[in-house]
């Protein structure tokens, strides 16, 4: 897909009538209230535990296709760049934590996935279509929203990623 097209869709995606706001939604420009999440392993964390680098943040379902077409290219970009210039979570909104949790040993997932069985995150984050993901700034303020299934490696993903987070990535 080429940056244009990438670029357009999430301008679209943020202006389009079709996308209505969820309840509490945190719109770009905003930051993300500090909120509990539930990992997969048992650990509790809060957004803040990211503050301090940009986030890549991935909003998935076990059921949903593209979401799991996408995560080969997270995983990538997890194992690539994780932790070094930003940090990658994903949020299931699995109401099965099994289904969810089955989807990432499937997918081989390295980096942290919490699941939002309350529709907390699902709700703060906007997520009334998935996959959703959102390029939030150190300081945990929303900078992009990027619906619909990406090559998140390739490098037009990249260059998108290096713009919204103003960092040179190699």
């Amino acid at each position: 897909m080429k940056l244009t097209t990438l670029i357009f869709c999430c301008l679209f995606s943020l202006g389009s009538s079709a996308f209505a706001k969820t309840p509490g939604e945190v719109e770009v420009g905003r930051t993300l209230r500090d909120v509990p999440m539930n990992s997969f392993t048992g650990s509790i964390k809060k957004f803040s535990s990211y503050r301090g680098k940009p986030l890549i943040i991935n909003i998935w379902a076990s059921w949903c296709g593209p979401c799991r077409e996408e995560m080969a290219s997270l995983e990538r970009l997890s194992k690539r760049y994780n932790g070094k210039q930003f940090n990658i979570i994903g949020i299931s909104t699995d109401d099965d934590a099994s289904a969810a949790a089955m989807a990432i040993k499937q997918s081989k997932l390295t980096f942290t996935n919490y699941l939002d069985h309350d529709v907390i995150l699902e709700n703060m984050l906007g997520a009334n279509t998935i996959p959703l993901t959102i390029l939030v700034d150190a300081k945990g303020q929303v900078l992009l929203k990027v619906r619909g299934s990406h090559e998140w490696d390739d490098a037009e993903s990249l260059k998108l990623i290096s713009q919204t987070f103003k960092v040179k990535l190699k």
